[in-house]
């Protein structure tokens, strides 16, 4: 009997994978903070994990552009307190993914030790 390793560690190896591409996009933005002209991306994480989910792979994510609050002059959409929000929660989120998928391997390594 085989252990499946999709099936043991669920979705959280593709939720890793789309959150750190969300931290990528995230930077960018607050990177070019006074950058004329950037469009600030963002990733819908729940749209591409359920795209994920439904196609059983997990391809590049689409980011789309973020329609900002208060448009400013310059035409750069970035809006510093949200983006600073933003890659918080998603840093935390990351970590409590990280967290749950090591103690899923942890609980592999239990069951094929025969602790």
């Amino acid at each position: 009997m085989g252990i499946s390793f999709q099936q043991a560690l669920g979705v959280h190896p593709q939720a890793v994978k789309l959150r750190l591409e969300r931290t990528e996009l995230l930077t960018a933005n607050l990177a070019n903070v006074d950058t004329p002209n950037f469009k600030a991306k963002d990733i819908d994480f729940a749209a591409e994990m359920q795209r994920a989910n439904n196609d059983h792979s997990m391809g590049e994510a689409v980011a789309k552009y973020r329609v900002p609050m208060q448009p400013t002059e310059d035409g750069n959409t970035v809006e510093l307190n949200t983006e600073q929000a933003r890659f918080s929660q998603n840093s935390m989120d990351y970590q409590s993914s990280l967290t749950f998928l090591n103690l899923q391997i942890s609980g592999l390594r239990t069951a094929i030790e025969g602790k």
